[in-house]
């Protein structure tokens, strides 16, 4: 996609998804970057860090739809990464998850609408997948919010997709930056579960996905990014070896509303998906309010199809896990520090 002469919309543009996208954005030439969020301390930093007259910064809240219409003016794509993504934190607060994530997403597809953007990509995660705590439950709504939107409008109206991928590697929360810290401090890595296991992908496969669905989206798609998997204790054990370090391992239990693995795609999804190599397309359920008509005695096909799972996709060994650390920037920055 050509967005030179785009104007695009980042909503969350100060955290490591918003970030990461405001980069390839600047470094493919587009026109004009906007962010939005609640945090004028970051947004400031990030002026300062980037200075490039491209970006334009905007203090609002998505819960707050005047102050997303306000950015939202002439906007052709919207990337909405704005959200309350920490699971404990969620399950203590679930009505917070439920303003931002389920509300504050409305209000940004409702403005998108409205602003006649071309294309708009909802972040969503795995957890949003058979969710078992607020965040993924909350996020799933946010599926479900964007899927009902898409079924009102046309191909030639904004297009409302989502993208759903798993642990990003050293995202803001994510574990990998936690064991580094650990390591360097001298303190023990602490692990939930060992034998829990989570999808590992980068940063910039992440932004991909987000790319990919700007390209090939239709009303209502959800986009998975097919990525490997390894156990949280294969993980701390690989940032040990890296970093040269004896570190104790030391298990503490399960976090609030924490699963021993994730799934990205459901067996019923996978019924109704599109395998195009690296990502799967996973289209509407586009049956009507009308359910009679179509009743089934089963599905042969359905019952044999498995989810796809942190436990049944390829598993890193120990090298790949290695090799797949080493390539992160900030692996590197710490191994020098």
């Amino acid at each position: 996609m050509n967005i030179k002469n785009l104007v695009v919309l980042v909503t969350g543009g100060t955290g490591s998804f918003g970030k990461t996208m405001v980069n390839k954005l600047l470094a493919d030439g587009c026109r004009e970057i906007r962010i939005i969020s609640r945090d004028e301390a970051k947004q400031e930093d990030m002026r300062i860090a980037y200075s490039r007259e491209e970006l334009k910064f905007y203090i609002g809240d998505v819960r707050d739809r005047a102050a997303v219409d306000k950015a939202m003016r002439g906007v052709d794509l919207v990337f909405h990464a704005a959200a309350l993504k920490q699971v404990p934190s969620c399950e203590f607060f679930p009505m917070e998850a439920v303003k931002t994530n389920i509300i504050g997403s409305q209000n940004v597809i409702d403005s998108a609408v409205a602003a006649g953007a071309k294309s708009l990509v909802c972040l969503s995660t795995d957890k949003a997948v058979m969710p078992v705590n607020a965040m993924g439950m909350s996020k799933a709504m946010m599926e479900k919010v964007a899927q009902a939107s898409s079924r009102q409008l046309g191909e030639k109206e904004t297009v409302i997709s989502c993208v759903r991928y798993g642990n990003v590697m050293c995202s803001r929360g994510s574990v990998i930056p936690l064991f580094i810290k650990q390591i360097q401090e001298g303190k023990p890595l602490t692990i939930t579960e060992p034998t829990m296991t989570r999808f590992m992908l980068s940063l910039q496969d992440a932004i991909e996905l987000v790319n990919f669905a700007f390209e090939n989206a239709h009303q209502g798609d959800i986009f998975i990014r097919k990525a490997p998997a390894c156990t949280v204790h294969q993980l701390a054990r690989a940032l040990l070896d890296i970093f040269e370090a004896d570190n104790e391992i030391k298990v503490i239990g399960w976090r609030h509303g924490e699963k021993l693995y994730e799934t990205l795609a459901s067996a019923e999804e996978l019924l109704r998906s599109e395998d195009m190599g690296d990502y799967f397309r996973v289209s509407y359920d586009n049956r009507d309010l009308n359910y009679a008509k179509f009743f089934t005695e089963g599905d042969v096909e359905e019952a044999s199809t498995e989810d796809y799972h942190s436990h049944n996709t390829h598993q890193l060994s120990s090298d790949e896990l290695k090799t797949l650390l080493l390539s992160l920037p900030e692996v590197h920055a710490a191994l020098k520090a």
